[in-house]
């Protein structure tokens, strides 16, 4: 993020779960209150990745994952979850 935050957009957990790539074409999801664009991701094509669905908060659910939080370093942010 960058180092002034007021520079990013603050998105409700409402505004979040628009974004499930279902009800619009972005795919976003939240962890540890940065809010990432994972559409370019084609394992969220369908805006579901496993158990896992976008629009939401994840930060509980990493704990479930074969993997680090070190992926979300590949996705771009978009803001952060108030």
């Amino acid at each position: 993020m960058p180092a002034d935050s007021n520079q990013v957009t603050s998105y409700t957990r409402s505004q979040l779960a628009l974004r499930n790539g279902q009800d619009r074409d972005e795919i976003w999801c939240a962890y540890k209150g940065i809010i990432y664009d994972v559409s370019i991701s084609r394992l969220w094509r369908s805006g579901k990745h496993y158990e896992h669905w976008a629009g939401q908060d994840l930060t509980t659910e990493l704990a479930d994952a074969p993997h680090s939080n070190s992926v979300f370093d590949r996705f771009p942010i978009v803001g952060k979850l108030v």
